[in-house]
């Protein structure tokens, strides 16, 4: 079965290399944002730019009915040092695109390039060039501008390439696909000393050392096996020195779940644990527990739809609805607070070079992927919004 937008390929290619040499990070995609809106003009499209900072909004009707469908492609890039040395590599010392939002990207206008010049369907397709995604603020951002009072789609979808699937193999999931994000703090107040001379002080580096621990139970012995979760410790900042018992130990770290009463049990079992310690030692702690991340859950119907667009698409063998979600974390879960959609997940390949891991320097998005997903866009758009 010949490919839609096959004859945007090189074109899609070439955009997705020049996204890469210049990347940008989040609310500072301003090049990249001006480029994708200077493409949506080029191709008569209503363009909206500045939507929640650096947000990019193209809007294409066609016929009468309201029916209003949602595509996002996220469009910035990490700070990490890219250790690729092909053609397109970043042109940007301590910057790449290490999670392939240039192919997203890319696939994102080409869809809308072909939708614009031969399109056919009755509605509203709305595509929405997301900023700002890795640090969780730029979905915010965007329905903070009042992006759905603007844009009231019905529902609205994203894609994220990922890399230990086979190429163009889709990967649609009901329910969570993506876990929550949640960092917390505990400033531990002791009381310091020599440490010649401990028993003269309260070490809050032993204290600290027993909450390490004491959190570890929480997973294993407070939650049930049956709800994945993580608790991390990845800080552990004290004000001694070699022959010094601190007065203060900071930990830090973070959690990761997938439904909200399983977050809600994590940061009340976590504070619980380190008053008490602090408590049975003599001293106190600050809690500190924010929540960064929702869990990304993809809601049945929209999952079914576009399950059934994939399979149309690359066969029912190269399309799975069983999945072990991973503990990442993804910013789009607020659009799906928001309205019901789906995230879906396409293969960027199983084997090096491609099959390397997100926010790896060896990363690159693999550029036979952009026909297959530009081509789901414009099958979903023209499934959603068929001519009745």
């Amino acid at each position: 079965m010949a490919r839609i937008t096959d004859y945007l390929n090189d074109a899609m290619r070439s955009w997705r290399h020049d996204f890469h040499r210049n990347p940008e990070l989040g609310f500072e995609e301003h090049r990249t944002s001006a480029k994708v809106a200077a493409l949506l003009q080029e191709w008569g499209i209503e363009t909206h730019t500045k939507v929640g900072s650096t947000g990019v909004v193209g809007v294409i009707k066609r016929g009468s009915s309201d029916r209003m469908l949602g595509i996002r492609a996220d469009m910035d890039a990490l700070a990490i040092h890219e250790q690729n040395s092909f053609d397109h590599c970043s042109q940007q010392p301590g910057k790449m695109h290490a999670c392939g939002h240039d192919g997203h990207t890319s696939m994102l206008l080409g869809a809308a390039c072909h939708l614009a010049e031969q399109g056919s369907f009755d509605g509203t397709a709305v595509f929405i060039f997301q900023p700002a995604e890795e640090h969780g603020l730029g979905a915010k951002s965007m329905i903070a501008d009042e992006l759905f009072q603007r844009f009231p789609v019905q529902d609205v979808y994203a894609i994220h390439n990922f890399p230990s699937v086979p190429k163009n193999q889709f990967i649609v999931k009901k329910g969570p696909v993506m876990a929550s994000e949640d960092n917390f703090e505990i400033v531990i107040e002791g009381v310091g000393h020599h440490a010649a001379m401990p028993h003269r002080g309260v070490d809050p580096i032993v204290v600290a050392s027993q909450i390490v621990l004491a959190l570890q139970t929480i997973v294993s012995r407070r939650i049930s096996p049956s709800e994945k979760s993580v608790i991390s410790v990845t800080e552990f900042i004290t004000d001694g020195t070699v022959n010094v018992v601190p007065n203060k130990v900071i930990l830090k770290g973070d959690t990761r779940s997938f439904l909200p009463q399983v977050q809600l049990q994590i940061k009340q079992n976590m504070q619980l644990m380190a008053e008490s310690i602090c408590a049975a030692n003599g001293i106190s702690c600050k809690f500190t527990y924010k929540s960064v991340f929702d869990s990304t859950i993809n809601a049945d119907t929209e999952a079914d739809k576009a399950a059934a667009v994939a399979c149309a698409l690359v066969g029912n063998n190269n399309v799975s609805m069983e999945f072990e979600p991973p503990m990442t974390s993804e910013d789009f879960a607020f659009m799906l607070q928001a309205k019901p959609g789906c995230y879906v997940l396409l293969g960027n390949d199983d084997t090096e070079p491609n099959g390397y891991g997100l926010h790896n320097p060896n990363y690159d998005f693999n550029d036979d992927i952009l026909t297959t997903g530009a081509d789901f866009w414009v099958k979903l758009v023209e499934s959603e919004l068929s001519k009745r």
